[in-house]
């Protein structure tokens, strides 16, 4: 870099080896390596006539391609910052989530920069999901990725039996030019009804998600004994004795956090222990290299995709309840407001004393369920601190200004055959905030830890909200009669004012959404700016090592300092951290994904059966050509075209979310009660189309109705 950074243009292979005076074969061999990966990673560019130069002297941008189901994508630099559009024309060379390096052709008025694909770094799509279709004797497959926007071609005889209809895997043997589309072959045949598992399938497989767990990490996994032994016990604190508990879902199958809190002075103190992952995977081990692949645990409706074989998982690094565990351990003293005073971290051996679920514990809490209270009657004078505990935490989160959205969520039930059954709103009690509490604090103990030791480790940073997307809220906001109060930029507890001025609103959850939808994205990275959302100075993730690949990075760092080894022993350079943060955030915001697209087939499957029902819903979203509507107790969202509104002229007012009706005034905004009815659902596309019903088409939304009211007065 340095080399070709002093000097005055592009510089072949051999010419750099002669000015680093490299000769030997082994260090030509070194050489080409490393300028192919430079190459790879989009640091150093090569011409036709095979010279290097640095991309960045150059004006070339490495970056990922994001494309758009409309045929338009972007490229989002590896740098950050602004986008770099790309036309139709230059996304025929690409597709959707394929590394390159974009040089900059054009700028628009607005100064939105336009941009030409110059070479292709990575291509992302080895494999694509999708419809098989056969139209005029031609086959090809439909990306079920509507980012994907270009149709695979099917060669004959690489159908392998797929029917027109069936969804399908295909395996891409060509990609993408200027002169074709891509060209591929199915590897899979999925099945062409819709149910639960193939909608799993398709996720995972259009995200690129693994599920199959290679040799080796499963030979290591299996060869993890299921029992602690007294030499893994040697040097460890002891706190078998101690009555931690876990508290989880009912359904949970993996343990990886408990606790305990007593009274200490006017405070208390508490204790998080959680599965010490990290004496069992070792950096760089066949199960290191997967959990580092899967990034996370992915959770849908029907499964887990877990980050670690199930004999660590489910077996020894689970804190089942009664046997010996290795943990690692968050003593935290906290005084009577919930201010930590002072914390420590350790390793520990335990052994959990119950395996509790939310809906037990606060059953037993809000002294409901006599029976189950005298059947842990041991237990409950610690879970009644730790009550007291989560109530001064809680007292200190609401006096930081820490955002408290409310949001909600619905699960589903099956039949036997992976059909919706049911859409069911998902509840939270208490119990489900004593946990996250505690986990919350434990988080930033652990970074504060870190930071303090100066040492790379991942910090979960969530940046304020961008500035462009402020001014539109405040005036939504204003448009429904709340009072935002900031200037320039806002603080945490300016959103938590807002919330406080939704309670008891009919369309209270859909404002917290549109809130929601005005924050940045949290990401995982070096270097630490705080969390917006928390009102918090540091934030990591401590507390999930089990199906969080960070938590682990976590584990590993502390662990490094407790036991205070030297600087040279730790496996992770700044530049190395830094990579894993960022991989960590794609496989974050990729289970995300595909958790939601299984969703959102999902509740289109079970729509699909009230094709002509009616239903009482919420505009969740106004658009020019129409409003989204979702429903009360589903949550399943669909358009109400504009071409099925009432018949007049509409006008889009993107300031303050409505359309208006030129004629008749009608009014329709963001927040509206409405009732519509179903009148298509294609499932496959996730798209569904609603009418207004004869009662909502006739008045129009709230925004008339206050019209009226103006003119009387």
């Amino acid at each position: 870099m340095a080399l070709l950074a002093r000097g005055k243009g592009v510089l072949g292979g051999q010419a750099i080896a002669e000015s680093l005076g490299i000769e030997s074969e082994r260090d030509l061999e070194a050489l080409r390596r490393r300028l192919a990966a430079m190459t790879r990673d989009g640091q150093l560019a090569r011409n036709r006539r095979g010279g290097y130069g640095l991309a960045v002297k150059m004006d070339l941008v490495p970056g990922r391609v994001i494309g758009h189901p409309d045929g338009f994508g972007f490229v989002h630099p590896d740098a950050g910052g602004e986008d770099l559009f790309l036309p139709p024309k230059q996304m025929r060379l690409v597709l959707h989530g394929d590394r390159v390096l974009a040089s900059v052709t054009r700028v628009d008025r607005r100064g939105r920069r336009e941009g030409a694909v110059a070479e292709v770094l990575e291509r992302a799509n080895d494999t694509v999901v999708g419809r098989f279709q056969v139209e005029s004797g031609i086959a090809f497959v439909v990306p079920d990725e509507p980012r994907i926007h270009q149709d695979v071609m099917i060669p004959a005889g690489r159908e392998a039996e797929a029917r027109s209809g069936d969804m399908v895997v295909t395996r891409i043997i060509e990609q993408p030019d200027a002169r074709r589309q891509p060209v591929g072959e199915v590897v899979e045949v999925l099945g062409v009804t819709m149910n639960a598992r193939l909608a799993g399938d398709i996720a995972l497989m259009s995200h690129g998600i693994p599920s199959d767990w290679p040799r080796e990490a499963l030979a290591q996994a299996d060869g993890v004994a299921q029992t602690v032994s007294g030499k893994q016990r040697r040097g460890r604190e002891d706190l078998r004795k101690l009555p931690l508990v876990t508290i989880d879902g009912a359904d949970a199958k993996d343990f990886d956090d408990a606790v305990y809190c007593e009274p200490a002075g006017r405070g208390f103190r508490l204790i998080v222990a959680i599965a010490d992952v990290s004496a069992y995977v070792g950096p760089d081990s066949p199960l290191d290299e997967e959990a580092q692949r899967r990034g996370t645990s992915v959770y849908l409706p029907d499964r887990v995709v877990p980050m670690l074989p199930e004999a660590l998982s489910n077996g020894i690094c689970s804190l089942n309840p009664d046997v010996e565990r290795l943990c690692m351990c968050c003593e935290m003293r906290l005084d009577e407001k919930g201010r930590m005073k002072e914390s420590r971290f350790f390793q520990g051996v335990m052994r959990s004393h119950a395996r509790l679920t939310y809906d037990q514990v606060w059953r037993m809490l809000d002294g409901g369920d006599k029976s189950l209270r005298q059947r842990h009657r041991a237990l409950m004078p610690h879970l009644e601190n730790l009550y007291a505990a989560f109530k001064a935490l809680r007292g200190a989160r609401e006096r930081r200004g820490a955002i408290d959205f409310d949001s909600k969520e619905v699960g589903f039930e099956f039949t036997g055959g992976g059909q919706v059954a049911a859409i069911v709103p998902l509840e939270r009690n208490p119990a489900h905030l004593i946990i996250e509490e505690c986990m919350i604090a434990a988080n930033v103990a652990a970074a504060r830890f870190l930071e303090k030791a100066k040492i790379p480790a991942p910090f979960r940073v969530h940046p304020p909200p961008q500035a462009d997307r402020l001014e539109d809220l405040k005036q939504f906001l204003r448009e429904i009669g709340l009072k935002p109060d900031w200037r320039g930029k806002p603080k945490p507890s300016d959103f938590a004012r807002v919330i406080e001025q939704t309670h008891g609103r009919r369309d209270e959850y859909l404002i917290h959404e549109v809130l929601l939808r005005a924050q940045s994205l949290a990401v995982y990275q070096t270097e630490n700016e705080g969390h917006f959302g928390l009102a918090l100075k540091a934030y990591t993730h401590f507390t999930s090592p089990i199906r969080r690949y960070p938590d682990l990075l976590v584990h590993r760092a502390i662990g490094h300092l407790l036991e205070r080894k030297k600087k040279s022993e730790y496996p992770y350079a700044p530049e190395k951290m830094e990579r894993l943060c960022e991989s960590s955030s794609m496989c974050d915001r990729r289970a995300e994904e595909a958790s939601r697209d299984v969703d959102e087939r999902l509740k289109c499957l079970w729509l699909s059966e009230h094709v002509g029902a009616s239903f009482n819903g919420v505009v969740s979203g106004v658009t020019s050509f129409g409003l989204f509507v979702e429903l009360e107790e589903t949550l399943v969202q669909g358009l109400v075209h504009v071409s099925t509104l009432p018949n007049d002229y509409y006008h889009f007012d993107p300031i303050h979310h409505r359309l208006t009706g030129d004629r008749a005034g009608r009014i329709w905004r963001l927040a509206d009660p409405v009732r519509v009815t179903v009148t298509r659902v294609d499932v496959a596309e996730r798209k569904v189309d609603f009418a207004l019903a004869e009662e909502s088409a006739g008045k129009g939304g709230d925004g008339k109705r206050r019209r009226k009211k103006r003119r009387k007065g």
